[in-house]
């Protein structure tokens, strides 16, 4: 089963700052439908009070964030022209404290979310929720990229034996069979676990009866963090797509995405497909 429903989200009317020509080049390449959503957000926060703030400072925000959503979805309409891939797209304002209801009830009709990169100079505590919405809530596979660019000819798959990890490959699958190389990649494997005499060999032996032939290198934890020893591996073999999953701590939080989850996604220059 391959990806035929595919999302990308919008809240920015500069397109440069989205994966949108991202999602479009997958959506042709996959014969896929591409659903965009575009979000005006609106900072004001549900059921919080502020101080000195008043009804008409409340309308102002509000109203700001109506003109971005159309803005955006003006600048969506006019890239839009001329594409040739089916694909709809949707505008809504959001408050902040809202926007993970209603992202993630659009990521859970979809087989793939394709999404920016969260952690820059340009970015607020919007995008890091518009990836935790689609990923535990929506329960959607989601691939952040760094910019605008194609992925999936040469892929890394992070192992370390979790259910997490095993999600993430199975949801990856259709991208995998489409590789042109898969690299196991299995860091400081622990020499009394249950694969401690072949690392990565039970994964290997099932890809490959799904028509994947991967590679396996098993990796030293040579930097402070596995993150950066992963992130080092994926440049060193010109790895266009590093497939992991996702680990998720207290929701008592507002950002939940775990320790290695964001430090890959912060360093990474390389786009990462992420599950839960």
């Amino acid at each position: 089963m391959g990806f035929k429903s595919l999302l990308t989200i919008v809240n920015r009317v500069d397109l440069a700052t989205s994966a949108l020509d991202a999602a479009i080049q997958a959506a042709a390449k996959m014969d896929a439908h591409l659903d965009i959503l575009a979000i005006g957000v609106d900072q004001t926060q549900m059921g919080y009070y502020y101080a000195g703030a008043n009804a008409v400072v409340m309308q102002e925000n509000l109203h700001r964030a109506q003109d971005e959503a159309m803005a955006i979805e003006t600048a969506i309409k006019a890239r839009m022209q001329g594409e040739t891939i089916p694909w709809s797209s949707e505008t809504i304002v959001a408050q902040l404290g809202g926007m993970g209801h209603i992202v993630s009830q659009r990521a859970r009709f979809s087989d793939l979310v394709i999404l920016p990169k969260p952690y820059g100079e340009n970015c607020g505590p919007e995008d890091e929720t518009i990836i935790e919405a689609a990923m535990f809530d929506g329960q959607a596979p989601v691939i952040v990229l760094p910019s605008n660019t194609n992925f999936g000819k040469n892929v890394v798959v992070a192992w370390n034996q979790s259910n997490e990890a095993m999600t993430a490959i199975r949801a990856a699958l259709p991208l995998l069979q489409a590789a042109d190389m898969v690299n196991i990649a299995i860091i400081d494997p622990p020499p009394h676990g249950p694969e401690r005499s072949d690392p990565g060999g039970a994964l290997s032996q099932w890809l490959s009866r799904q028509g994947v032939h991967p590679e396996i290198s098993v990796l030293a934890k040579t930097m402070p963090r596995v993150a950066d020893v992963l992130a080092r591996h994926a440049t060193d073999i010109c790895a266009d797509l590093v497939v992991m999953g996702a680990y998720g701590h207290s929701r008592f939080r507002e950002a939940i995405l775990g320790g290695a989850t964001r430090h890959t996604l912060e360093a990474s220059e390389v786009p990462v497909f992420l599950a839960h």
